[in-house]
């Protein structure tokens, strides 16, 4: 069962900011202001704005001092989805730590690196530097900040690490390894990571595009979303809300090119399979897909073949929207996010559209969200692939449905 959810990204800080933005179709794209981006070919993304402050937490002032912006992304997130589920700072416990990201803390390798190459004789602040860059490091920071004392899982697995973390979550406590879970995903834009995409052309020019004939790349962004997960019965035994619960989980592998889909979405196909036959549940009863859907030529008709396979007749039915056109690709974090923004969907019986698409590719041939608009929503389905084949698939449902 989910009974708490965090979320920040460039739509804004929280669950009600968020969903407000997704709802309408809004796009939070700006010009970046974090790294200088004039020699490179594109300067917008969806980058955030950080809260002011951090929300109540148990770090003391130098703690506090040293967060880094990944660290506070997922605090923030943290601090929303526990207090949503009810869950007590520094009562909460053994809880188990699930995160996916691509890039940690990348930033911090750049400040390393460029303060050793500009000014090698200055030694201050780098050994902090070296503690900081370690990817644990940042949940090590979310757990001294509400007093978490489980085990802690990173998963780096390219653009579904975040999905993987909420599957990899929901399994431990569906097979009664946990009673619940703190689990999802993040990743900050650093100026390493956007130069690398750009001089992939893998960027826009313009404006992200999913699934339009005339799409020419992906947008980037950042944020982080994190899940509370517990069993039926631990929610019930506190009276907790139940959002929504998550029934299937997919995960598969593409060995087919380093960063390239197989054409025929073999791979994404399997992923759905899996989640869709461990939820039990068909094309006819799923409401809507959140899909990967980066705007990127390869990916979309990847992705939009696999839906044709996997709704089959069906697909004409199928609701589908990307809403990376709106925060751009938030990379690790994507995963996590989307499922968030699924969640959303069915909570308030509304589909998030993509409002960019100018003329759909002839892929579409499921019905493609281009406005927004309400609708009965009571089974979502989220996918994530990654570079390398990596593709993951979560689906949700409201409870009794």
């Amino acid at each position: 069962m989910i009974t708490g959810v965090g979320i920040l990204t460039s739509m804004g800080a929280g669950y009600d900011a968020n969903a407000d933005g997704f709802r309408s179709g809004r796009s939070a794209l700006r010009d970046i202001t974090l790294f200088d981006t004039s020699r490179q070919r594109v300067g917008r993304a969806g980058e955030l704005t950080l809260p002011d402050r951090l929300p109540v937490n148990l770090l003391d002032h130098r703690q506090a001092k040293r967060i880094d912006r990944p660290s506070a992304m997922l605090i923030h997130a943290g601090g929303e989805a526990l207090g949503q589920a009810g869950w007590q700072i520094g009562g909460a416990g053994r809880v188990p730590m699930i995160l996916g990201t691509s890039a940690g803390s990348m930033q911090i390798g750049e400040d390393y690196f460029r303060q050793s190459v500009e000014h090698p004789e200055v030694r201050g602040g780098q050994a902090t530097r070296v503690w900081q860059y370690q990817t644990q490091t940042q949940a090590r920071n979310l757990a001294d900040a509400f007093g978490l004392s489980g085990p802690v899982s990173i998963i780096s697995n390219a653009c579904s690490s975040g999905a993987n973390a909420i599957g990899h979550a929901f399994h431990l406590v569906k097979r009664g390894q946990a009673e619940r879970a703190l689990c999802g995903g993040y990743d900050a834009l650093s100026a390493m990571v956007f130069a690398g995409f750009d001089s992939l052309q893998a960027l826009t020019t313009g404006v992200p595009r999913p699934f339009d004939a005339k799409r020419d790349g992906l947008a980037l962004g950042e944020g982080a979303a994190l899940v509370a997960l517990e069993t039926l019965e631990a929610a019930q035994a506190r009276g907790a809300e139940i959002l929504g619960e998550v029934v299937g989980y997919g995960a598969s592998t593409d060995s087919h090119h380093l960063t390239q889909p197989h054409p025929e979405g073999d791979a994404a196909l399997r992923s759905m399979q899996a989640a869709c036959a461990e939820a039990g549940v068909d094309a006819e009863q799923v409401d809507y897909i959140n899909s990967h859907g980066t705007g990127t030529p390869l990916n979309d008709i990847a992705e939009g073949r696999a839906i044709q396979r996997w709704a089959g007749d069906r697909v004409g039915g199928v609701a589908v929207s990307s809403t990376k056109a709106a925060i751009g690709h938030l990379l690790g974090g994507a995963g996590a996010v989307e499922a968030v923004i699924a969640l959303m969907a069915m909570r308030g019986n509304w589909l998030p559209p993509t409002m960019t698409v100018q003329t759909p590719d002839d892929v579409c041939t499921f019905d493609l969200v281009r406005g927004p608009r309400d609708a009965q929503v009571e089974c979502v389905l989220t996918n994530s692939f990654g570079f390398g084949g990596a593709n993951a698939t979560l689906v949700m449902r409201e409870v009794g449905s």
